[in-house]
Order: C-alpha cells, then structure tokens, then sequence
C-alpha cells in the first residue's frame, strides 16, 4: 500500500524534505507528486488534497487527506508501529516528541535568515545574534536529548526517529551556510549529510527544475561538505550495460557514464539523479556490483 506525498521543489523545501523522509528513511512506500514552488502549481495541485494548504501533504491508501509534518508523523507512526518512527522507550519517545514540536514550532531566525537550499554551500553567511541565539539553543535542546536517552551513535534519542527527521533541514542549513557550531553538532549535522535516505533526497533535489530565485546568496561559495559523490556523467547514445532501468524496468532512453562504463535509464530524471550520486541508490549500486 503506498502513500500519496505533496512537495514542493526539492533542493528547496525543507518541509517536504521532512515529510518524504518520514517515509523513505523508515522502509514506508510513497509516490510524490510535485509541485514547484512560486508559482500556481501548488496551489492548483491541492486542490485535489481538500483542506490542505501546504507541502508536504499526505493521503493516505484509504484517501484521508494529512497535511503538516507533525500530524503525518504520528499518523505514520499509528499506521506502521513496526517502523518505529518514534523510539520505543517511553522516556526516549517523549523527548524526540518534544524535540520535534520544538523545531516545528521554532527557529524563526534560522529558518528565515538561512533558507534550506540544498545545492551550495557558502564559507562564511555573517549570522547575526538572533541566528547564533538559535543555533545555542539547538546545541542545548540536542545536548539535553542525549543526556536523557543516553544516546551514544550517530542520533539523538537512540536509532534514528522523527526527531531527527524534523533536524535534518537544519543539518542542511548548517552545512550550506557553513554556521559556527561546537563538534557534537558538527558530527550531527554530519550524520544527516551520510545518511542514505537524504542523499538520495539530494541527489533528486540537484537536478529537480530550475533555480530558485529567491534562494540566491551572493556569499563566496564551497564544495558542499558531505560525502563526495564518483564522477558520473550524462553522456549520448544507446549502448549500455543494462537494457532496463533499474527503478521502473522499463527500456533504456538515456545513459550515464561511471569509471568507463555506461548504464541506462527510462527517462532523463532516473539518469540525472543517479549521476548526482551514484552511490545513493541501492538498485543502481546493484548493477555497478
């Protein structure tokens, strides 16, 4: 059964980043459908997602509509417990409920001074106080997290959860405007940029559309400081190792080439995505097996 998800453009939107990931990162299936942002798509597209005004919206395999991050969360987390979307420790559950409310419901300076934008990173943004005040809370609430749970890996109440779901955006905030934060934070935010499920939500989000405008920053730029993606390339022609792709099975249209070999696609985003991260992709990783 698989859920219906509203985003919008996914170098950008960093509440859809949030709700594929609730699904993608916990093994739940789910088809987007996409709207760009700025202009009447979305709009137009939700009106067939009554009452939603926002991505990420949810429908789910028996039709009710779920729009905001938090409600598709726990609805999620409802439906499919064997996820475990949220900790199975009372304790641990409780503190990633309060960690994700927080950052739904905060971070006004952050958010509004270092919009997501997932296709470059800057060396330096100048935050102001009101920024650097954020980024201290977000190190006390994720310092408080740890201590309370006792988490020692990668996440902060145990196995990665919602909590770290509803942060990653702001891993990606504090990688793309390379924000002063102390080294806890730093292999937090590096963990986000590792993990499988948001490298692929990069990878797609590299070559979904066009620039967006308003998310332009004049700030000297860096190489984007995650896992560096093997140089793939788009290249012409027909000849290839696979004659189907290896998301839809469908026929090879367009190719991609790796380390002197070439593999084929059934449409330009299937190769375009892959070639931004080979690695990202478990079915294509199979092929280069």
């Amino acid at each position: 059964m698989t859920y219906d998800l509203v985003i919008g453009d996914r170098g950008y939107s960093s509440w859809s980043l949030r709700g594929w990931l609730l699904l993608d990162a916990f093994g739940i299936p789910v088809r987007t459908i996409s709207a760009r942002l700025y202009t009447d798509e979305l709009p137009n597209l939700l009106k067939d997602f009554h009452p939603a005004r926002t991505a990420p919206t949810l429908r789910t395999p028996d039709g009710v509509v779920v729009p905001e991050s938090l409600a598709i969360a726990e609805e999620l987390a409802s439906r499919h417990p064997e996820a475990e979307i949220w900790p199975t420790d009372p304790k641990a559950r409780a503190i990633a409920r309060v960690l994700a409310a927080e950052m739904h419901a905060g971070f006004g300076a952050l958010r509004s001074y270092c919009p997501m934008n997932l296709r470059v990173s800057y060396t330096d943004c100048s935050p102001p106080p009101e920024v650097l005040a954020d980024l201290d809370r977000l190190q006390v609430i994720w310092d408080w997290a740890r201590a309370q749970t006792g988490a020692e890996g990668d996440w902060l109440c145990g196995a990665y959860s919602a909590a770290d779901v509803f942060f990653a955006p702001v891993a990606a905030r504090i990688a793309g405007y390379n924000l002063p934060v102390g080294a806890a934070a730093q292999a937090y935010v590096a963990a986000h940029l590792a993990h499988p499920s948001f490298r692929r939500w990069r990878a797609m989000g590299l070559v979904d559309g066009a620039d967006q405008e308003f998310y332009r920053r004049d700030y000297p730029q860096r190489p984007w400081p995650g896992p560096a993606p093997l140089p793939a390339r788009a290249v012409d022609g027909s000849a290839t190792e696979n004659a189907a792709c290896p998301y839809s099975g469908k026929p090879v249209t367009h190719v991609l080439e790796l380390a002197g070999r070439r593999f084929g696609f059934c449409n330009a985003f299937c190769r375009d995505k892959t070639a931004a991260d080979p690695e990202a992709w478990p079915k294509f990783r199979a092929l280069l097996a």
